[in-house]
């Protein structure tokens, strides 16, 4: 099992640009993952195609099964 949390924005084109982290912490809170997606915002770290990053649209954890069949 593998879990990966994706942060999805809207950049300056209103389209959603997402990134995403591998194995997070399990304790992490919707608190902290908002407060370092405000920080990505308020210092521009990451751009798009679409231009800089606006607001936030979404976040979430991502749990995935994989049952090899051969």
């Amino acid at each position: 099992m593998s879990t990966r949390l994706r942060m999805s924005f809207l950049n300056a084109l209103n389209r959603t640009t997402s990134m995403s982290v591998d194995d997070p912490r399990e304790d992490l809170t919707p608190a902290e993952v908002q407060a370092v997606m405000d920080d990505v915002i308020a210092k521009n770290i990451f751009n798009s195609s679409g231009g800089d990053l606006v607001s936030v649209k979404s976040a979430e954890v991502i749990t995935t099964n994989v049952n090899e069949l051969i």
